[in-house]
This record gives structure tokens, C-alpha cells and sequence, in this order.
């Protein structure tokens, strides 16, 4: 610890340097790097903006509030992430790729480990609701070469624009959810339904934000993709129905212009959409 000569009483002007130095010397090195940096940029917020003990008070509710709505079916921080961008600039960050790689977007809360395994061209749909559509493609390497044994875990809303978790007791368990596994020809294809748009949960204190600043809640249609296969960087993203109205304003800023996947007139007696996308893996390691 530093001796208390060496530590400033706290003023306004010097509030920063008043807290980082009470930091340890021997704190984790990273740990000390990031908390010095956040309190430096929260004091410069308060004192940009000139925070006042009222407003201070809103934003402990809003914080405690947002606590409160979380449970094993409901983050409403990440919501919150979401919503401010933060999550996507975090990804981006993580997840830079060479030109010509799939590029990720946000997980968003509805993700769920252990969705079944399924064979190619089987249905996700079990609800019997939505226009069917199907889904197909290619995983491959940067070079064009398929990418054998990658595993697709697939997952959207319902044709009411809910996940199957948010209504446990309406949807079937993993609906709109599987898992394919490619060839040695990196070929995926199933059969789901068309995408349909839908708001993230509005009725929590994220919702109120979002309602206060005169923004809407609507993400755009899209399918969600984990693609994972040894040897290379798991990419997690969604494709986008190519012509929906909210691609320029999704609520969660996860839209990029390379995932638009056009949604056409299907070709088949039994499915009256079809959408191809093919996905590039970066070799894990790569640039």
C-alpha cells in the first residue's frame, strides 16, 4: 500500500487521482489497468456532465431495478449491454477477422446449451406456426475448401416472435432450436420457418430507458448460428432477412451489412421460402 502522506484528500479536481492511488501496487496487473481507467472515465462523465445527487439516485434505482429483473430465463444486463452498443463493441473487438471471414454479432440472451443433435435437412420448427423456409449453405475455409465436421447450433423466434424459453409452457421444448453437424462436403441445410422481427423485453426498467429516449425496441428477423470446428474460430452470429424495415435501426446494434441473407420463394412443395448463406471460418490463430 502507498503510505497515507502520499494519498491526496479528495477535491473535485484531483477526485481521480484520489481514488487509483489507494490501488495496490500488487494487484493483478490487468485488474489495476481496467479500474483505473473506469474510475477515470466515470469521474469525467459526472464531472462532464455535472451529475447531480438526484440524477445520481435514478441511476442506483435503474441499476438495482435491472438486478432485480434477472433470473435464470431473463438478463436484463445484457439487455442493457445490448442496448447501449456495449455489447457489440466488445465483440468486435474480440472477434477481428481478414477480409472474406464471417463476421460475428451478439449472442443475445436466448441461447440454450445441450439443443439436440440433428440430421441434415430435418425441421426446427415443432410448433406447427410460421411460413416454412429452408435454411442451406456451406461452412468453408478462407481458401473455399469445405469444412468437415462443423457443428451448427441453430436457434430463432416463433412465428409470434418469441423464443421457446420465454414461454415454457406454450412452445414445445427446443423449438426453433438443433444442432448439424457437416459432410465432407461443408453442406448444411434445415428446415425452419421464416424469420419474423420481434421487440427485445420492454416491460423492465431497460424497456423504460429505451421508451425515455424515444427509441424503439425491434430487432429485425434473423437466425441465430454458433459455427464451431477444430482447427478454427468459433464464429457466433445471425443472419438477416435482407429486406426487413429494421435493419438501419435494430434495437441491439447487431446488424452488419454482411450478414443479409436474401429470403426467396421456395422451390419445394413443402416450403414455400428458401434462404442460402455460406459461412467462412478463420483458422484459429490467423489474422
Amino acid at each position: 500500500m502507498s503510505n497515507a502522506s502520499e494519498i491526496n484528500y479528495f477535491t473535485e479536481s484531483g477526485s481521480v487521482e484520489s481514488v487509483n492511488v489507494r490501488i495496490d501496487e500488487q494487484a493483478d496487473p490487468r485488474l489495476r489497468q481496467v479500474m483505473e481507467s473506469l474510475v477515470k472515465h466515470l469521474h469525467d462523465f459526472a464531472k462532464d456532465v455535472e451529475l447531480t445527487q438526484a440524477e445520481w439516485g435514478t441511476a442506483i434505482d435503474f441499476l438495482t431495478r435491472t438486478g432485480q429483473m434477472c433470473d435464470s430465463n431473463r438478463q436484463e444486463f445484457i439487455l442493457l449491454s445490448d442496448v447501449l452498443g456495449l455489447s457489440m463493441l466488445v465483440d468486435a473487438i474480440n472477434n477481428r477477422r481478414p477480409s472474406g471471414a464471417t463476421e460475428n454479432t451478439v449472442l443475445g440472451p436466448f441461447h440454450v446449451e445441450g439443443a439436440p443433435v440433428r440430421e441434415m435437412g430435418d425441421t426446427i420448427s415443432l410448433d406447427g406456426k410460421g411460413e416454412s423456409c429452408l435454411f442451406e449453405g456451406r461452412v468453408l475455409d478462407l481458401k473455399g475448401n469445405p469444412v468437415s465436421g462443423a457443428k451448427l447450433d441453430v436457434w430463432c423466434d416463433n412465428a409470434d416472435g418469441y423464443y421457446d424459453v420465454q414461454q415454457p409452457d406454450i412452445q414445445p421444448q427446443w423449438n426453433n432450436r438443433g444442432v448439424f453437424v457437416t459432410g465432407e462436403d461443408g453442406r448444411y441445410a434445415f428446415r425452419g420457418i421464416r424469420p419474423v422481427s420481434y421487440p427485445i423485453p420492454d416491460d423492465g426498467p431497460v424497456g423504460q430507458m429505451l421508451a425515455a429516449l424515444g427509441r424503439h425496441p425491434n430487432r429485425p428477423a434473423h437466425m441465430h448460428f454458433i459455427i464451431s470446428a477444430d482447427g478454427f474460430e468459433t464464429i457466433v452470429t445471425h443472419t438477416f432477412v435482407a429486406d426487413d424495415p429494421w435493419l438501419t435501426s435494430d434495437a441491439v446494434f447487431g446488424v452488419k451489412a454482411s450478414l443479409l441473407a436474401a429470403v426467396e420463394p421456395g422451390d419445394a412443395g413443402d416450403t414455400m421460402w428458401k434462404s442460402r448463406f455460406d459461412f467462412i471460418l478463420n483458422k484459429a490463430g490467423k489474422d
